[in-house]
């Protein structure tokens, strides 16, 4: 089914940033101290469409690599969220945690549903683990915000939370955070 049609009437709609998790209580005054970066992607460049979310690519989560998270750092956690939804707010790809915080780095595909060592949140399309760019075709171009954070507690043992309730645990714990933004498109 052809839908381009449809992403190039809703072209002018986009969540944006005022719903972004930057802007919830749990990340405001954090400082942005962290250093994220890829080996497959520069920041605000072009993702690889090996990246790119199932039947559009093969859903493998790039390698990501970080520096100067904070001292007193116990956990990290990745959220992934696309400001540039069609939706009322943006949507949120991917929400993992309980990560190492002597980890600096994940390989490729090590945010697969299955991981060893990292727990999932649930999406906003309610999937657990990465869910690569899959933007409707003929939108344009769409932002994909890795936000690596930097917990001074762990997070628990929360069972799959929502973004909701994630980021309501998470308020007063992050004490630092980066971001590395990669962008897709489909004509």
């Amino acid at each position: 089914m052809n839908v381009r049609w449809l992403g190039r009437r809703l072209r002018g709609i986009r969540a944006g940033e005022r719903h972004s998790i930057l802007k919830h209580p749990a990340l405001t005054n954090v400082p942005n101290v962290i250093s994220v970066k890829s080996e497959w992607f520069h920041n605000g460049e072009a993702m690889p469409s090996r990246s790119a979310g199932a039947g559009v690519g093969e859903n493998v989560s790039p390698p990501l690599t970080w520096s100067g998270v904070p001292a007193g750092t116990e956990e990290i956690a990745i959220i992934i969220e696309d400001p540039d939804a069609p939706l009322p707010r943006p949507f949120v790809h991917m929400i993992a945690y309980h990560i190492a915080p002597n980890n600096p780095m994940l390989v490729e595909g090590a945010l697969n549903h299955k991981a060893r060592d990292i727990l999932f949140g649930k999406s906003t399309a309610g999937a657990q683990g990465y869910m690569g760019p899959r933007p409707v075709p003929g939108h344009g171009p769409h932002r994909y915000c890795f936000y690596v954070l930097a917990l001074n507690r762990p997070v628990g043992t929360l069972i799959a939370p929502k973004l909701k309730t994630f980021l309501k645990n998470i308020c007063g714990r992050t004490i630092g955070y980066g971001c590395l933004v990669g962008v897709y498109e489909r004509d």
